[in-house]
């Protein structure tokens, strides 16, 4: 009964499935958890089992391959998917009332008849990139979606998007892969057993690494830091930190994830004056470089999650570095 390329949260999926056989799933419910884990995949199973011949998401079947082409399409006959858009990377209020994404926008879908035995899927992808009319627009619609339609908000940053958007959907807290579990599909996708380590230490359950073009971006910014809380100025080390402009993946984000970076750079040098040992482990001699050092943590700590907190409404990512990098200063 469950699409058998999908890789854990099986105890998730198994009461998700129940409920919604047993006609008791929340017809707004928050997918929360680390990116790069899953959490779309196990939204978009609920529509295809439903588009399934089988109706078990058997993966082979012409119905579950509607959900296997590239790009995966916006619109199917039980699903819409909601994703930012742009350089800036938001959901604006055109995609939720207008016609930018389905004529008559998102709530009249929601209240078109579904097909028969099947219920309407709404997922809306990275929900925290909602701006703030589109999020309002979407209120009374989560608080009462028409019967048989699920909203389903996908996102790894909820402290980002608006509490009465958080009040009106059930939250489901999804955690990170086994180890052996990523590994399997970085193993799958052409990683060497020489990769293991440093993929596992950085990629942490995660498969936002998969590729190896951003998995030697995001190695290079975790260098970047390490040199600069080791003494290294903001100049000699900050090119790699700065966001590719050529990429697809908003500016916005892609700073996000450097100083994610950098908050796993912080804890592992915590652990290592507490006398553990640090998760990211192969770089454990330059981390013990910088535990070494009189750094005070609370100040850099405080800078992050403050950048993180407002990075959709300030986009220059020079400034942000800046003023984080002249905390780690001893």
């Amino acid at each position: 009964m469950f699409d058998p390329a999908i890789f854990g949260h099986q105890a998730i999926r198994q009461r998700l499935l129940e409920r919604l056989e047993g006609g008791k799933l929340s017809g707004s419910l928050l997918f929360v958890g680390p990116a790069g884990i899953g959490k779309r995949r196990v939204a978009m199973e609920l529509a295809q089992r439903e588009l399934c011949f089988r109706r078990n998401a058997c993966g082979q079947c012409a119905g579950c391959q509607l959900l296997q082409t590239e790009p995966l399409p916006l619109e199917l006959p039980n699903l819409l998917r909601i994703v930012p858009e742009g350089k800036a990377g938001l959901i604006k209020i055109g995609t939720v009332r207008g016609d930018d994404l389905v004529e008559g926008g998102v709530i009249r879908w929601a209240h078109q008849a579904s097909m028969a035995n099947a219920h309407r899927w709404i997922v809306l992808e990275d929900a925290h990139r909602l701006n703030g009319a589109s999020a309002n627009m979407l209120l009374k619609i989560l608080e009462e979606p028409p019967s048989g339609t699920h909203f389903l908000l996908v996102t790894h940053r909820p402290e980002m998007m608006l509490q009465t958007i958080r009040s009106r959907c059930e939250r489901i807290s999804f955690q990170p892969l086994k180890a052996a579990e990523a590994w399997a599909i970085a193993k799958a996708a052409g990683w060497e057993a020489a990769d293991e380590a440093r993929w596992s230490a950085l990629s942490a359950g995660t498969l936002r690494y998969l590729e190896a073009e951003t998995f030697q971006r995001a190695e290079a910014q975790l260098q970047a830091w390490l040199a600069i809380a080791a003494g290294a100025t903001i100049a000699e080390a900050s090119e790699s930190l700065l966001p590719d402009k050529t990429s697809d993946t908003a500016q916005s984000e892609q700073m996000a994830q450097c100083l994610e970076l950098l908050l796993r750079l912080l804890s592992d040098v915590a652990r290592l004056r507490e006398g553990r040992k640090p998760e990211l482990a192969p770089w454990q001699s330059e981390l013990e470089v910088v535990a070494s050092k009189p750094l005070e943590l609370k100040a850099p700590l405080d800078a992050i999650h403050t950048a993180l907190r407002h990075l959709a409404r300030n986009p220059f990512a020079e400034s942000i570095l800046r003023e984080v990098a002249l905390t780690l200063r001893s």
